[in-house]
């Protein structure tokens, strides 16, 4: 009986040896890039959770500078961020606040150069936008209608259209383009939703210009019922 189990035990362990010679490598290989990639995952996590950690200081650094007005070390932290955390919401947010900082200190130029930096570095579609917006604006004041123009021309996420077209509408406005900033003032109009409270300020600017847009939507409503 013990020869047996003996023959059983032996034959199985061959078994088991032919399987090994023939798929070992490929199990280890595969186990080793399963550990692997888990151990690269966890690293990227903490690597990711350190660098928003750091970040956040580095902005709670440009947030305290800025309620100072301690311009050098407001302009050193943000040159921090810009080094090392470009892609962060952090940097982002910072460049926005130095931004701000440096036009009520009378510096556009440096205001201007923080948004551009912005606009082109966010890792947030969102934030490159509304940096080309606060861009346009600082470049309006500078009375560079072209060049604020170009920054609010291309691509800009949905959410922004509405308020790009009327911006640009501004700006034709004070080129005296009226007709070209009636279209833009129209288009600003109808990509804003009823309830927004912006749209009512456009409303206004459309009137001014001799359109009544409320009153368009009215009747264009009125004449899709009668054709139904």
């Amino acid at each position: 009986m013990a020869n047996h189990l003996d023959l059983e035990e032996q034959e199985q362990l061959d078994q088991l040896k032919h399987f090994w010679n023939n798929w070992g490598t490929l199990i280890s290989c595969v186990l080793i890039v399963v550990c692997g990639s888990l151990a690269a995952w966890n690293g990227y996590q903490y690597w990711q959770s350190s660098q928003a950690t750091k970040a956040a200081a580095l902005f709670d650094a440009v947030d305290v500078a800025s309620r100072a007005k301690d311009q050098e070390r407001l302009e050193r932290a943000f040159g921090d961020l810009k080094a090392g955390y470009a892609g962060t919401p952090q940097a982002a947010q910072a460049g926005f606040t130095v931004a701000r900082n440096l036009m009520e200190a009378g510096k556009p130029d440096g205001a201007r150069e923080a948004l551009a930096w912005v606009a082109e570095h966010a890792g947030d579609d969102g934030f490159k936008a509304l940096a080309r917006l606060r861009l346009a604006s600082v470049l309006t004041e500078q009375k560079k209608y072209d060049e604020a123009l170009a920054q609010l021309s291309g691509s800009l996420p949905a959410a922004f259209e509405g308020v790009a077209a009327d911006h640009r509408g501004d700006i034709l406005m004070l080129q005296d383009k009226r007709t070209e900033a009636l279209a833009q003032y129209t288009k600003a109009y109808k990509a804003m939703n009823e309830d927004v409270e912006y749209r009512r300020l456009v409303e206004v600017k459309l009137n001014t210009l001799g359109a009544n847009p409320a009153a368009e939507t009215l009747a264009a409503a009125k004449t899709a019922e009668a054709a139904k």
